[in-house]
């Protein structure tokens, strides 16, 4: 970890060499590492004593982690995670709350908390996350950072601890649009499905009526350049059902997946675990056999209904959050409904596996706003270009 850390961003592990190749696309960048990925030389602690306290010195690096240090790009450290993964509010009850270097007084949102703490606080230039219901969607919007979800399974999470599998993904954090888009050459690589040069760009109104009206209108400056760069939107609907169904099926799979990944684990060793994160355990416990099948059944819905949607050439145009960060001072309680109010928000892309990509493009009271674009499977690249596009334009 950096020997100055004011914003408690990295897991205070000694420090251990790991090589990196001279030259490369990134040699003149440096990166940090979420805490659940392997580095050769370091522990692997997941936010959780217990977890670390198993880990052991790992001696193999996470191949995702690999190919940016062959890449030239210098590794910085491991920084904090939520417990387990299974929060996104960026205060972890056993390592502390790493500090959002673009608001100071808000949360820097989880489970990605330290890496888009290090990003936004200037300790490197950018820094692996992982996203499974928002954990680095929702960071990149409070922490004034680009951040992707990207299709699923499109970058490598081998040698990294998992939360859900079905709905785990890894992205990354960046200051800037061209740094951001370094990153994505090497991860990326080519598109499976790349958009055409002119897309068909959509406004989902049923979306933008989630977000609170102060931050929709403070989004309204940035959907215009939007517009102005890729033409106007088309408005549509969404969801499928209700977002109170899309809500709840989602929280069916991935609290599913959580309790088979984490609770034998809980349940053998009887860990203290945080406000928030023991009470989203418990819940996933209870979770049914016949909820499990409606949650899989509906995924499987949406999926089709989305790509229907989108077809070949859709992009949506949408808020990434319903506000700007909460503040540090919020109670568990507000911090709770705000989580439940975003999964309805971040859900789409979980249940349909598509790319989205949170662009810091706006703000509200000082603090962080981002508006995300969304694509056809596959299309993750081609997302970025046209985020690029938007950037110079």
């Amino acid at each position: 970890m950096p020997l100055h850390d004011p914003a408690h961003a990295f897991v205070p592990y000694p420090d251990a060499p790991v090589p990196h190749a001279p030259t490369g696309p990134l040699a003149d960048l440096r990166f940090a590492a979420k805490d659940l990925f392997d580095v050769a030389g370091y522990p692997t602690g997941g936010g959780s004593p217990i977890v670390l306290a198993m880990s052991g010195i790992k001696t193999r690096t996470a191949p995702t982690v690999q190919k940016l240090l062959d890449a030239g790009a210098r590794f910085a450290g491991k920084t904090v995670t939520d417990e387990l993964a299974f929060s996104m509010n960026g205060n972890n009850a056993h390592f502390g709350a790493p500090i959002n270097g673009a608001a100071k007084d808000r949360i820097t949102g989880g489970s990605s908390s330290g890496s888009a703490s290090a990003v936004s606080s200037g300790l490197c230039d950018f820094a692996l996350g992982t996203d499974t219901g928002g954990s680095v969607r929702a960071p990149a919007n409070h922490c004034g950072l680009y951040g992707p979800r990207p299709t699923h399974g499109r970058v490598s999470l081998e040698g990294a601890l998992d939360l859900a599998p079905s709905l785990d993904t890894c992205g990354w954090f960046a200051r800037d649009i061209g740094t951001f888009a370094r990153v994505a050459d090497v991860l990326l690589g080519a598109d499976t499905a790349a958009l055409p040069a002119r897309v068909r760009l959509l406004r989902p109104e049923d979306v933008w009526s989630l977000a609170v009206p102060a931050a929709a209108d403070a989004l309204a400056d940035a959907a215009a350049r939007a517009q102005r760069v890729l033409g106007d939107a088309a408005g549509i609907e969404v969801a499928l059902d209700s977002f109170d169904a899309m809500y709840w099926n989602f929280r069916y799979v991935q609290s599913h997946e959580a309790w088979l990944t984490d609770g034998p684990l809980i349940e053998r060793y009887a860990p203290p675990l945080g406000p928030g994160v023991a009470e989203r355990f418990a819940w996933s416990r209870g979770v049914t056999d016949a909820q499990i099948v409606a949650g899989r059944a509906f995924r499987i819905a949406f999926r089709s209904h989305l790509a229907k949607l989108l077809g070949s050439d859709g992009v949506l145009l949408m808020p990434t959050m319903p506000d700007i960060a909460p503040l540090r001072s919020e109670g568990e309680a507000g911090l709770e409904d705000y989580r439940n109010r975003a999964i309805r928000m971040l859900c789409i892309a979980g249940l349909a596996g598509f790319p989205q990509l949170s662009m810091p493009l706006a703000q509200r009271h000082g603090a962080p706003l981002g508006i995300s674009l969304l694509g056809p499977a596959g299309s993750d690249r081609s997302l970025i270009g046209l985020a690029e596009r938007i950037a110079g334009g």
